[in-house]
């Protein structure tokens, strides 16, 4: 447990490093609490499974995808999209200041003009730590997940961490291993330089991910 005076980014970023991760346990709480799994959840940038529906989804460009554009509003939005959350107001200004330094980042999906889906996440070398999501329209919060393992195959990442493995999650390949086997992948992985901002995918990318 920790006290919300007690962190800065630079802690955070450290924390990552090491496997650890922070949660509050409730959008009122004032406390956060570190967790380090003893199964940890990734998605496999090289084995990630796009179903055949969302790949037209995908083709047909439905939303226009951005980055970083709408970052805070992306975290509002999943704090609010369950009945329960662990996005308190600290997790709301620990992470707005790394979007800031240049270490967490959104991808969002527009219609119309509105934001109807997104995720954010932590990029430490060629590590992304996966946060959570939201979707107000069908299908928006997957393509932004394409979107990111695109960007992220383009950008040189080796890890994506989703923390756990859910139902949804599983569909497009996620999977368990154990703490030691994560941190093997974490160490390298947050050495390494990788480029989220330049990592813009094309066409090609995507066609790519896709198998063909």
């Amino acid at each position: 447990m920790t006290s919300p005076f007690d962190l800065t980014p630079a802690i955070l970023l450290r924390a990552y490093a090491l496997g650890l991760f922070p949660m509050a346990e409730s959008a009122e709480a004032g406390e956060l609490f570190w967790y380090d799994p003893e199964r940890r959840g990734i998605l496999p940038l090289e084995g990630f499974h796009v179903p055949r529906r969302l790949r037209r989804t995908v083709r047909r460009g439905v939303f226009e995808v951005r980055a970083d554009t709408a970052f805070r509003e992306v975290m509002e939005a999943c704090a609010t999209a369950r009945p329960t959350t662990w996005i308190n107001a600290e997790i709301l200004r620990l992470y707005g200041d790394l979007h800031r330094f240049g270490h967490a980042h959104s991808v969002e999906c527009w219609r119309d003009g509105a934001l109807v889906g997104g995720l954010y996440g932590v990029s430490l070398g060629a590590a992304f730590f996966g946060e959570s999501m939201f979707s107000r329209v069908p299908d928006a919060s997957k393509v932004a997940l394409v979107h990111l393992v695109a960007r992220l195959r383009r950008g040189g990442f080796s890890l994506l961490d989703t923390q756990f493995v859910t139902e949804h999650l599983s569909q497009f390949g996620a999977m368990e291993m154990p703490r030691d086997d994560y941190r093997r992948l974490l160490d390298e992985a947050v050495t390494v330089a990788a480029d989220f901002e330049g990592g813009e995918p094309e066409a090609e990318d995507f066609e790519a991910l896709f198998g063909g």
